[in-house]
């Protein structure tokens, strides 16, 4: 069994969001527990959704009427409070029974302590006179290859200005409805892409470029304004033939014939 519910990090710039509260579960429907409140012994309730892969565990195996050290994804609400996706339980003497007789038992608590969670992306907004700080999440492709939107977390702490636009770690804990900055550690700056004006994109991170200065989002260059033809425009003719009349109902006449939405093209 791991030796700890967070795992380590794998790249420098691998984003996450993932923490640890201790409370009691009360779900909305005892029929049915996916969502409902998390009470803490501090006396918050935090509302929380139960994720599908924790249901069968949490039926079967859990006594949810005493508290647990839940892990959990965090998310912010439009008011900046804490909301929370419960995706497991980190309880070694409850859950690690079949463990050999010479493996040391696990302790159920760690050394962070409860409400401790580890954060990490790019810090959008930071203000340290009022210690306001946003940092923006991305995740990871799912499995029929989509990108789910990036979300942000709106935390309370003290981040200099001159590390906006960084990728950051953040050991964040718990204050009551909300998540503080414990630490932070700026890994890298982080490129940015164009404003808006037509500036192209830096990093190619969506398989192609904002269209501007003569690019084109699918690669390639745009052709010059002398090289380009109109939708339906035709080769140029051998001297002598008529000219042709094209109109949006259908393909090019050999004659010229009256028509409302027709365009006559002079002869060269």
């Amino acid at each position: 069994m791991r030796q700890h519910p967070i795992p380590p990090v794998s790249e420098p710039l691998q984003y996450r969001a993932i923490g640890l509260v201790r409370g009691v579960f009360v779900p909305e429907d005892s029929a049915l527990p996916t969502r409902g409140v998390l009470r803490t012994s501090d006396g918050c309730e935090l509302e929380v959704v139960v994720l599908g892969r924790l249901l069968t565990l949490l039926r079967r195996h859990l006594d949810i009427s005493q508290p647990h050290l839940w892990v959990a994804y965090p998310r912010s609400r439009d008011d900046h409070s804490l909301h929370l996706q419960l995706m497991g339980v980190w309880e070694p003497s409850t859950l690690a029974k079949d463990a050999s007789a010479d493996t040391p038992p696990l302790e159920d608590t760690l050394p962070e302590g409860d409400d401790y969670f580890s954060l990490r992306g790019e810090l959008i907004y930071t203000r340290p006179e009022s210690g306001d700080v946003v940092l923006k999440v991305r995740q990871l492709p799912r499995a029929d290859g989509t990108r789910p939107t990036p979300f942000k977390l709106h935390l309370n702490g003290c981040i200099p200005m001159e590390h906006l636009r960084h990728f950051v770690s953040i050991d964040g804990r718990r204050q009551g409805q909300h998540l503080g900055v414990d630490r932070f550690e700026a890994i890298a700056e982080l490129p940015q892409r164009g404003n808006r004006g037509g500036k192209a994109r830096r990093g190619g991170r969506y398989g192609g470029e904002r269209r501007g200065g003569g690019e084109r989002r699918n690669g390639g260059e745009r052709p010059a304004a002398g090289e380009r033809r109109a939708a339906g425009e035709r080769d140029a003719r051998p001297e002598g033939r008529p000219a042709a009349v094209e109109s949006r109902g259908g393909p090019s006449a050999a004659a010229p014939r009256t028509h409302s939405r027709a365009v006559i093209r002079p002869r060269p």
